[in-house]
């Protein structure tokens, strides 16, 4: 079976980052989402990298292994998709194909936008490339959502941190299985006496694309770096508005594609962007919807996601 291998490579942008890989050839950046780290592209590091590709699966700012600055505001778009385009640069590339789920796909279709002449080709999962708003979204998602939205309550400091790091094995089942295709899919919106996690039951019994053995491994891999660098993500929405005046409705040109679970609540809520993305994207090569699937897209589905992937790598 084809190894994975860790090192950490010294980000042109200047963190020093945490990666997987496997595998020789064109290069295939893999940015996971949240709660995640490099751990959620296990499958897909192999299978790429069999394939004959380099796969390459970092821990983002403030994740795991990589870990992040204190200071808030230095977790903007600007900044994720810096550590990227200085990564493909750190090792020894002129261009990737860059691939991103859930928060990883706003930073891969960033990348795209912003540094075009990086990418071969963009991959988003779960999470299309939204056009920017004329307005913050904060206050938005306040109005529609209310006050115990996870991405609002995310604002408070310390509070959100502290109810994830509390149990953090507690925390990646209820998320992993609360999301899933399997799971009761709820919305996220915290009960106004209570916590995030309330409204995601701890399971009795995982489902069958997630072990305990996975578990631990998320709670080893958060072991000194914890919650705060990820929520702090979160706090830097406003600011990323703020910064991307500049690409306000500029269009992705690269080649692309999306793939989502149809029992993902994130994708299903945003199903009119979705519908639109080629107005946007217009070398959408095409949107793949995997039935049953929730939101933790390549590990609830690894042999269809891969099989999707490698499709469009053979096409760019």
């Amino acid at each position: 079976m084809t190894e994975i291998k860790h090192r950490h490579v010294q980000s042109q942008s200047g963190l020093r980052m945490h990666v997987a890989e496997a595998g020789e050839g064109p290069l295939v950046l893999l940015l996971h989402g949240f709660p995640e780290c490099w751990y959620s592209w296990r499958h897909q590091l192999t299978a790429l990298a069999e394939a004959g590709y380099h796969a390459v699966a970092p821990d983002q700012r403030g994740y795991a292994r990589t870990g992040g600055p204190a200071e808030t505001g230095r977790y903007t778009i600007l900044h994720l998709a810096g550590d990227a385009v200085g990564l493909i640069d750190a090792l020894g590339e002129d261009r990737a194909v860059v691939v991103g789920h859930d928060w990883g796909a706003p930073v891969a279709w960033a990348v795209a936008q912003m540094r075009p002449d990086k990418v071969r080709g963009v991959v988003g999962m779960s999470v299309p490339h939204r056009p920017r708003s004329s307005r913050p979204p904060v206050a938005s998602m306040r109005r529609m959502f209310g006050d115990g939205f996870y991405m609002v309550r995310f604002q408070q400091p310390d509070v959100p941190e502290a109810e994830l790091d509390r149990d953090r094995a507690a925390t990646f089942r209820r998320m992993l299985y609360g999301m899933a295709g399997d799971g009761p899919g709820p919305m996220l919106v915290a009960p106004e006496d209570g916590g995030f996690l309330d409204v995601l039951p701890d399971p009795e019994k995982l489902p069958g694309w997630l072990t305990e053995d996975d578990i631990a491994a998320y709670v080893e891999e958060y072991a000194e770096s914890g919650f705060t660098g990820p929520v702090n993500w979160y706090r830097n929405l406003d600011r990323n508005w703020e910064l991307t005046a500049a690409w306000h409705r500029a269009p992705i040109r690269t080649p692309a594609l999306f793939i989502a679970g149809d029992r993902d609540g994130v994708a299903l809520g945003a199903r009119h962007v979705i519908d639109s993305l080629s107005d946007f994207v217009p070398d959408l090569r095409g949107t793949v919807w995997l039935s049953g699937c929730g939101h933790w897209t390549q590990q609830e589905r690894p042999a269809e996601v891969n099989d999707a992937l490698l499709a469009f790598l053979r096409d760019l």
